[in-house]
């Protein structure tokens, strides 16, 4: 299958490339830097020049999206906002541009997360972006076009990002990252669509 890839050169990205093209897959690579197309998902112009350059694929992968973290008594409402650009409605527009580009056979696979039930300090926001783009996927499995799917996966912190993230994160089991790329292989080339694969 041809495959684009977004948010490729972050940890999580990294190793689904790795998993999608050790199946065979063609990994095209997409991200603000170090990938095959330059692309800001937040903004729709970008997203529309990357499909442009594609044209027909059968897989989009998201493993791209940024939020604020700071406590609900420091937020602002920019704050709420920059949450859900960068990982609520960047992923919409991901699906909405890709209506006319993916194959009828295709699928979408997005990136949400733990905290969109286990919620933590300073992670309103993120749980916030992680619900909306869990709800979005239940609703956009019964209206997209053809035999189109989309699902999201849905991990907790990894192994390889616990220098970073580990104290946002006390008495939550890591999983290492080749876990959550092997959800998207299996949302890739599986038959499910509406679907939530936890990785935890």
């Amino acid at each position: 299958m041809k495959v684009v890839l977004i948010g490729a050169s972050g940890t999580l990205g990294q190793a689904v490339r790795v998993a999608l093209r050790h199946r065979g897959h063609e990994v095209i690579t997409a991200s603000r830097s170090n990938a095959d197309i330059s692309v800001d998902i937040t903004d729709p112009a970008s997203i529309a020049a990357l499909y442009k350059k594609v044209g027909r694929v059968d897989a989009v992968a998201s493993a791209a999206g940024t939020v604020p973290w700071k406590p609900l008594g420091e937020l602002g409402l920019d704050d709420v906002r920059a949450g859900l650009e960068g990982k609520v409605l960047s992923q919409i527009e991901l699906v909405r541009q890709g209506l006319e580009f993916v194959a009828d056979s295709g699928s979408y696979t997005l990136i949400t997360g733990i905290l969109a039930r286990e919620p933590i300090l300073t992670g309103a926001v993120a749980s916030l972006a992680n619900g909306a783009v869990e709800a979005f996927v239940r609703a956009a499995a019964i209206e997209l076009p053809a035999r189109q799917r989309i699902n999201a996966v849905s991990p907790t912190v990894f192994e390889e990002s616990l220098d970073v993230f580990g104290d946002y994160f006390p008495g939550f089991d890591p999983v290492p990252v080749s876990r959550a790329a092997a959800a998207y292989v299996r949302s890739v080339e599986g038959h499910q669509t509406g679907q939530i694969y936890r990785v935890e």
